[in-house]
Order: C-alpha cells, then structure tokens, then sequence
C-alpha cells in the first residue's frame, strides 16, 4: 500500500465545479479529478482548500483523489478547507450584521485561526472601521479601513494577508470580489445591492483558491444566514473570546457563563469600558441559541 502512495501525486484542489475538481500540483501543473466513491461512503466531501493524493489521467481522461489528508481548518460556511487566516469584509452597505461577524469569529478562534476585520467602502462611510476597531480591541481582532473601489488602505490589507492561506468571508453585498480584484489586479464578476431588499447579489457561486502576487486566498460566495453550532457545549463558547480570559476565576460563582449571574467579573468588565458591552450583549445572544440547540440535540 505505501508503495502505491509513491506513486500518487500530492496537490491542492484550488476549484470544484459539479463532481469535478482541479488539482494544483507543487509544479504548478493543473489536473482534472473527480472523487471516488468511498468517501461518500464515509461522508466525506472534497473542498476547495484540501491537500490531496490523486492519480492523474491520461490524455482526455480525467484522474482520481486517491486520499484527502488530514484537515488543520475547516469552514463549513464558506465550505472550504486548510485556511489559516481568516478576513471578514463588513461593509456600511448592507448595514454591517455584526452577530454573523461574531459567529464567524467563534468558529475561526476554536480552530486557532488568525482573524482580522477589513471595513470595506470606506469611500462611502468613513465611521464604520473606528466603530468596530473600538468593538473588538479587547478581543485583539485588527480592523483595516479599505475600499476595493478608490484602492485605500489595500496595502497594509496585503502585508496583513501575506504568508497564510486566506479567506476572504461575509455577508452577501460587503464587497467581497470587489475587494479581492483591487488587491490581485484581477477581473472577478461583482454584483450591486438590491434595492428592495438592501442586501448583495451574490456574484461568487463557487469556492476557488487564487494564488498572485505571494497571495493566497480563497473566494468564496457570500451569505446573510450562519446556522447554530448544534454540537457545541454552551460553557465552551466562553472559551472563544479572547477579552474574557483576563476574567476567568474571577467571578462570583465558578462556572458562571458571563449570562446574569450575580458577582460577573466580565459584566464588572464590561460596566467600566474594559470590554464593549455590544460584544457582550452578542455573545449572550449566542449563548441562549446555543443552549436552546444543546436542550433539542437528542430530539
């Protein structure tokens, strides 16, 4: 069996389009793939991110993913694999859901992901990024002021992104593609905002892992909707923001979960300006989502 390995090419799935998938080897060759059918199987879908074996085809012929090695991320929403970090594009227009932002930053800080904040369309509303630079200091989550449109601050978002595999994510509309074409010179198709509705057309329909300019970053379709951790325990979303852990053991009651508890060490925090009580209030709001789905997982 280890001799056959040796013989399987290593790449990276860099697209997937229906059960077709593309492969980018170390050599920068590019090879078309589909899955086998064992890991249906075992319920395990390739994603755009995944470092895999593969056998190549021949001629027309497409190869096959032999193995899909282990994962060190993985995003389920943008569904992608292997990223490092993480940059959440907010916008003035939509008006920023910063209760998304939050969940994504859960689900990025319990797999140990390096997570900034890029404010985009600052030529629209220059309030937005010191807003929420004041809302996620504590937390230490860097907000870069940018516009895909007029070129602001792209430079210092580049340095930030450079020597990670990278995601760009957030809700529909941010500017996401925008974005991403202004920092890699690229011809992405980009969408507008509904007027009716006030939310982004998705442009992006896909995930696909560009590589430019010693860039590595993965755009993806953007959303309005993340849907509850069904699995995840309510004490251990504490564990998820950082500007509490200075308040850990400090509180009245040991396992205080920073709800209403009497004697709250992160409440005291948060009543002297130490962390935003906007942050607080959107993690409460997540707790009792994550309490409702911890009392209903057997049902």
């Amino acid at each position: 069996m280890e001799n056959e390995k040796t013989a399987f090419l290593r790449g990276v799935l860099i697209r997937g389009i229906g059960s077709y998938y593309t492969a980018k080897a170390p050599d920068g060759n590019c090879y078309v793939l589909r899955c086998k059918k064992k890991f249906r199987r075992q319920g395990i879908s390739p994603l755009t991110g995944d470092e895999v074996l593969f056998s190549p085809g021949e001629g027309e012929e497409h190869g096959w993913i032999e193995e899909i090695l282990p994962r060190r991320t993985v995003c389920l929403r943008p569904p992608v694999a292997n990223v490092t970090r993480l940059v959440i594009v907010v916008a003035p227009v939509p008006e920023a859901d910063l209760l998304l932002t939050d969940r994504l930053i859960s689900r990025a800080a319990a797999q140990d992901m390096d997570i900034l904040i890029a404010a985009n369309k600052a030529d629209l509303d220059r309030s937005l990024a010191p807003m929420l630079s004041d809302e996620y200091e504590a937390a230490g989550i860097p907000v870069y002021t940018v516009s895909g449109k007029t070129g602001e601050g792209l430079d210092a978002l580049r340095n930030a992104m450079k020597g990670a595999l990278c995601c760009l994510t957030g809700q529909s509309g941010a500017g996401k593609s925008t974005l991403l074409n202004a920092l890699l010179g690229l011809d992405l198709e980009t969408g507008d905002i509904s007027r009716k509705i006030s939310r982004g057309r998705n442009t992006t329909r896909q995930s696909e892992l560009i590589e430019k300019d010693g860039l590595r970053v993965m755009d993806t379709a953007g959303f309005n909707l993340l849907e509850p951790e069904k699995q995840l325990e309510p004490e251990k979303l504490r564990e998820r923001y950082p500007e509490f852990r200075e308040y850990e053991g400090k509180c009245r009651f040991r396992e205080c979960l920073h709800d209403k508890e009497p004697g709250c060490a992160v409440q005291a925090a948060a009543e002297q300006g130490k962390i935003h009580p906007e942050r607080l209030r959107r993690y409460r709001l997540l707790l009792q989502e994550i309490r409702e789905e911890w009392r209903e997982r057997y049902g």
